[in-house]
C-alpha cells in the first residue's frame, strides 16, 4: 500500500477520520504539521493541480466563513500570497504520495489515486469528511521537510 505525507491542522478530528479511512485501507500516513511548513508558492501549488483557484482555499477558515475573504474573487498569484502568510486558508489535507500530489480529501479522487478498503462508504461519508471540528488534545504529528 502507499506511504501518503499528509498535511493537516494539528488537531483536527476531521483529519483524525480521513487519516484512520487511509489506515483503514492499509496506507501509511506520515502527518505533518501544515501549518507550521514553510511552504513556497511553487511547492504549494504542486498540490493543486487542475482545481480552480476558489478550490484551493479551505471554506472553514474563519476568514473565509466570515467573508472577509471571498476565495472567488482571487487570481492565483493573489490567492497564493494570502496562504503563505495565512496557512489556516489552504485547504487541506494536502497529500502526496509516491510523487503524486492532492489537495482536499474527495473520497472518490483518493480511492482512484490510492484506493480506499471500502470505498461505497467512504463516499457516502463525503460531508463527514468536508467539516471542521478540534478535539482538546493535539494529534502527535511532526514538521515535515
Amino acid at each position: 500500500m502507499a506511504l501518503i505525507t499528509y498535511y493537516t491542522k494539528l488537531g483536527c478530528l476531521t483529519s483524525a477520520k480521513q487519516v484512520e479511512t487511509l489506515q483503514k485501507a492499509g496506507h501509511q500516513v506520515e502527518i505533518c504539521d501544515l501549518l507550521a511548513h514553510p511552504w513556497t508558492p511553487e511547492e504549494l501549488t504542486s498540490y493543486f493541480g487542475d482545481l480552480p483557484v476558489p478550490a484551493w482555499f479551505n471554506p472553514n477558515s474563519p476568514r473565509v466563513k466570515t467573508g472577509e475573504i471571498d476565495p472567488a474573487l482571487y487570481d492565483c498569484a493573489a490567492a497564493l500570497k494570502l496562504m503563505l502568510s495565512d496557512h489556516l486558508l489552504i485547504r487541506r489535507p494536502l497529500m502526496e504520495s509516491d510523487g503524486t500530489r492532492m489537495c482536499g480529501f474527495d473520497p472518490a479522487r483518493v480511492h482512484a489515486w490510492i484506493g480506499l478498503d471500502a470505498p461505497e462508504e467512504a463516499i457516502a461519508r463525503s460531508a463527514e469528511f468536508q467539516t471542521c471540528s478540534q478535539p482538546a488534545a493535539s494529534d502527535a504529528a511532526k514538521v515535515c521537510p
